[in-house]
């Protein structure tokens, strides 16, 4: 998974070196890239991704929005709300393919290299490297980078970097990190890390928020800053990397500017009005009755469907486990039958979802069916501490399939799990049966959008004599809300990849869920989920990486921790006509960095829209 790096350790001296690895670094060759298992899709010799068009002309103007504001231009510390498209000032080490499961490409480094056992990696920046200032990006930049966000970063830093040992500066342009715990995965993370430029952080607060743009070695620089309103980037000229393998028929866009609207309604307004040019629409309601106008039916806007073979992850309301009356996973269960997803697609949502299931759903990574023989391998030690469904049962979300008799079985099954657990009705209302406290809590969101969603579940939930209230506040206040875990639910996203690794430890891991600020939304501290992680992150081959995450899949399944919501095995794209897209669709989805400007289309449509 994507993220950002750490390290503590500063420069050792060319006798300590290599240590007991010093003779095995020499046989290790250098590589133009790596891959998670096995070899890399492309070869040494490669000109460009498949998924790209060599040819896209460069310049024209990509339009696009952002909710809510900004008030920073750093998007590697915890303070203030980043500006849209931050990152795009930066280079990673490698380039990760879009059409591999998980391999990587050299990029600022030009090359790598990792023993069989990926016990260490080292990479080597390539000799042309510039920051936008001129200056070469050295050695030094990285080791910097690695101190600065250990120290200073996210609080998740810390955690998802923890199994690099050390690292350490070989030369002017190489750096090699050691790594313990058996964590493949992690030669291919360090190299999705963003470089920063030494020179000028050196002397400035990383940690306070900044509206001054700082110098990048990325294919854009920051042209205009309108905080918290807009923010323009401009494709640097001379580029250093404009020509190297993992970069031809990306980054086509000659200016990207990024708008900020009040909220999503707005924003659909502005852009039918014309005042943007691309939408990646996560809204049923909107994609259904919203697009209805003439640009649509006259060509000048496009709308399409455009299908993925990526895991499309967890959406869910999180039960914050923190709370004593979500710790029993009865009552969460029993809340969980008061979710009628059938209803809301039939009449939210225009049919336009599936109910999800899984963690990673939509992936060979899902758990389906009973435990494999490999499976229960890992499974039986913590026989005793899971959930005995684990062992006996394919797992499947509450379902009202049927209508009204549906949910009157779902409410019945959960009145007699509340009551299991000790919350009675008293008075029309249920209460715990030795306190006499109600059961009711605040449900926090951060778009109105979900509102209806919510309602629709108090509904079922008064019927239990359970009450709940909504809470819709704005994104800053939200954010550290969710931070410091002050919520009884919240609609939590866990994004996943191919190869999932160290995030979930971020995800679900104990530790995680006593640090503010990571991913554990839900409070999850459970013995079985922390060895399955550790199976995951150590897997020596991908056979064992699907059998472990599937079994993770079912442990996180079978206790109740979220009520899954619903998902779509595609993504609904709808934009003015101006641009030109490769024809290959990786199977990632659509890459809006492959896309240009076309000058001919652009022409027809004149106006601001055309340029």
């Amino acid at each position: 998974m994507r993220f950002v790096g750490i390290v503590i350790f500063r420069f050792v001296g060319v006798a300590m070196l290599f240590g007991g690895h010093a003779a095995a670094a020499e046989e290790v060759p250098w590589r133009h890239g790596i891959a998670m298992y096995g070899e890399p899709k492309y070869g040494a010799d490669f000109k460009h991704f498949d998924y790209v068009n060599p040819n896209a002309p460069k310049g024209g103007l990509a339009r696009l929005q952002a909710i809510g504001g900004f008030d920073t231009l750093n998007p590697f510390t915890s303070k203030g709300h980043a500006a849209a498209g931050s990152g795009l000032i930066y280079d990673t080490l490698l380039e990760s393919s879009k059409d591999e499961t998980h391999s990587a490409y050299a990029s600022l480094a030009e090359a790598v290299r990792t023993p069989e056992d990926r016990s260490w990696v080292a990479f080597r920046l390539d000799a042309d490297a510039r920051w936008h200032d001129g200056k070469p990006v050295t050695a030094d930049d990285l080791i910097f980078t690695f101190d600065v966000l250990m120290e200073k970063g996210p609080p998740s830093i810390r955690f998802y970097y923890s199994d690099v040992d050390r690292a350490i500066k070989v030369d002017e342009r190489t750096v090699k990190f050691t790594i313990k715990n058996h964590n493949r995965e992690m030669p291919l993370i360090l190299g999705d890390l963003p470089v920063l430029p030494k020179h000028y952080w050196e002397g400035r607060d990383f940690e306070k928020t900044t509206l001054e743009p700082p110098p990048g070695s990325g294919p854009y620089r920051i042209k205009a800053v309108d905080a918290p309103r807009s923010i323009t980037y401009e494709r640097v000229g001379n580029y250093w990397g404009a020509d190297k393998p993992s970069h031809e028929g990306l980054d086509n866009f000659g200016e990207i500017r990024y708008d900020y609207y009040r909220d999503a309604t707005v924003a659909i307004e502005a852009f039918k009005a014309g005042e943007y040019d691309f939408r990646d629409e996560n809204s049923s309601k909107h994609w259904a009755t919203a697009y209805d106008i003439g640009p649509v039916e006259d060509g000048r806007i496009l709308r399409e469907e455009v299908e993925h073979h990526r895991p499309v992850g967890m959406q869910a309301f999180v039960f914050n486990t923190r709370r004593a009356f979500f710790r029993d996973a009865r009552v969460r269960l029993a809340l969980a039958q008061a979710f009628d997803f059938e209803w809301l697609n039939a009449n939210l949502f225009h049919g336009e979802y599936k109910r999800t299931r899984s963690f990673f759903d939509n992936s060979e990574l899902a758990a389906t069916g009973l435990p494999s023989p490999e499976e229960l391998k890992l499974l039986e030690p913590y026989r005793d501490i899971v959930p005995p469904e684990v062992f006996a049962r394919e797992y499947a979300p509450p379902s009202a399939a049927g209508g009204s008799p549906s949910v009157r079985r779902n409410l019945l099954k959960a009145d007699r799990l509340l009551k299991d657990a000790g919350w009675i009705i008293r008075d029309m209302r249920r209460v715990n049966a030795e306190t006499g406290r109600p059961l009711a809590f605040e449900v926090l969101l951060s778009m109105p959008l979900m509102e209806r969603v919510v309602l629709s579940m108090r509904r079922n939930l008064r019927r239990l004599g359970v009450d709940i209230a909504i809470r819709t506040v704005d994104t800053a206040q939200y954010v550290e809300r969710r931070r410091a875990f002050d919520f009884d639910m919240i609609v939590g996203v866990w994004p996943q990849s191919l190869n999932p690794g160290s995030e979930q430890l971020d995800f679900w891991s104990s530790e995680a869920a006593a640090r503010n600020g990571s991913r554990n939304y839900a409070g999850i501290r459970n013995k079985a989920v922390d060895g399955l992680i550790r199976k995951i992150v150590s897997a020596p081959d991908r056979a064992a990486l699907v059998t472990a995450t599937r079994a993770l899949d079912r442990v996180l399944q079978w206790n109740h921790y979220v009520i899954p919501q619903y998902h779509l095995a595609h993504d609904r794209l709808i934009f003015w006509n101006k641009f030109g897209r490769p024809d290959v669709i990786p199977m990632r989805g659509y890459q809006f960095s492959a896309w240009w400007v076309d000058p001919a289309k652009a022409a027809k449509l004149g106006g601001g829209i055309g340029r």
